[in-house]
């Protein structure tokens, strides 16, 4: 069954774990968000600590319900703490699009290569029958006497390398079908390639170089994550804190507290302001020293990032300027053996038209396929080969999605 190219792609995206595991840190990292700006908001908490009356002088609170609220009125290091929640999520969500961008240049190789291999396979089984020919030629020749033994043996080594090299395409086949299932969750089996589906690699704009590579913004924005959280750490120990908190206390009479107490009574409220002067804490000095080294080993990575980044533009620029050359000469070479081909054919027909010349034979004709579809294997893989190049580089700029979204959609086959 035909699968196209866009299909493939949307099934790799819904079924990939790492694009599922990155949008659940966006949900984590925007839970945190809530959690860092919540502090602010008073909450409200119901308890009871109940129980028999007590033998003897009564122990603990004989609480019949609590209701207590607490919550931060002023800190200075919060706000720090919000920013770093703020630029975590923000690096969650340019990881996400890392991911997906991985998983589209992923899905879209394989299925490429697939359609490549598939059509190598093609050109390679009609090089087996024309090595058979060849064989049978040599073997005519040999028991008539016209060649020796060893061009038979030239002729049966032929036709063995053929086999070989079709067995490994098969190989590599399934090796396609089986990686292609594993990114979709398709039977292996079923999965065809449609090269309608396959559109053109865009050129690189110049726009492109100066949008947002999500990679490397998403290591920055956690760069910025580490370093707000670290300031805001070296804030808390030197500035002060300020919170509010009020319970509310429903107290038990048969708790044998009226023997002991003259004045009790059942109803008890308290509320307050807490104030937190840091004078010394030896604990969050060192989680400060922590939080400053996360930083910036976080700052070097980010900067690390970019420069590998650029590496890899730089590299695939250069490789696709000589992928080009070698793809244009390797659809010279399958043109010209194919006219050859012609030539041998039209020789073979009406004969060489020189009475000097050596005369052709139906082995020279058998040579000149084996050849051309040689050549036009070459031509595919090293098409195949600019095509990867093309879409590397398409990746390291950040545009898989946007390539995405040109390709031809169809309904997703029944698994």
């Amino acid at each position: 069954m035909k699968v196209s190219l866009g299909t493939i792609v949307d099934l790799a995206l819904r079924n990939s774990t790492s694009v599922r595991q990155a949008a659940s840190d966006i949900q984590k990292a925007t839970a945190l968000v809530s959690e860092t700006r919540q502090v602010y908001i008073p909450n409200l908490l119901l308890g009871s600590s109940i129980g028999p009356p007590s033998y003897g002088f009564p122990v603990g609170q004989p609480s019949i319900y609590t209701i207590q609220s607490q919550s931060l009125l002023l800190s200075f290091s919060q706000k720090e703490y919000i920013r770093a929640a703020q630029f975590g999520r923000k690096s969650a969500e340019f990881t996400l699009k890392d991911t997906r961008e991985q998983v589209i240049l992923d899905a879209s190789s394989d299925y490429i290569e697939l359609d490549t291999v598939l059509r190598e396979l093609d050109a390679a089984s009609q090089q087996g029958s024309f090595a058979e020919r060849l064989v049978a030629i040599e073997q005519e020749r040999s028991d008539a006497g016209v060649d020796s033994t060893s061009e038979l043996l030239l002729a049966r080594l032929t036709a063995a390398e053929l086999k070989l090299k079709r067995l490994h395409l098969e190989a590599r086949l399934k090796t396609l079908r089986q990686q292609l299932s594993s990114l979709t969750s398709l039977p292996a089996q079923v999965i065809l390639s449609d090269p309608a589906s396959i559109p053109e690699i865009p050129a690189i704009r110049p726009d492109f170089r100066t949008g947002a590579v999500p990679g490397i913004e998403a290591a920055q924005e956690l760069a910025m994550s580490n370093q707000h959280q670290a300031h805001g750490d070296a804030i808390a120990g030197v500035r002060p804190q300020i919170s509010f908190g009020f319970e509310y206390n429903r107290d038990a009479a048969f708790s044998g507290y009226t023997n002991y107490y003259r004045s009790f009574q059942q109803n008890n409220i308290s509320a307050g302001i807490q104030l937190t002067l840091p004078i010394f804490d030896p604990v969050h000095r060192s989680k400060l020293k922590e939080s400053a080294a996360t930083a910036l080993r976080a700052t070097v990575q980010a900067e690390q990032v970019r420069h590998q980044s650029d590496e890899q533009i730089a590299a695939l620029e250069g490789n696709i300027a000589e992928l080009d050359a070698q793809a244009e000469v390797a659809g010279l070479k399958q043109q010209i053996a194919a006219e050859q081909i012609k030539s041998v054919s039209a020789q073979l027909s009406s004969g060489n038209g020189s009475s000097t010349a050596a005369q052709l034979t139906p082995k020279a004709e058998q040579l000149a396929r084996i050849d051309e579809r040689n050549r036009f294997m070459e031509s595919l893989e090293t098409n195949f080969d600019l095509t990867k190049a093309r879409l590397g580089l398409l990746r390291a700029f950040g545009h898989m999605e946007d390539w995405l979204l040109t390709l031809p959609r169809e309904p997703a086959p029944n698994k």
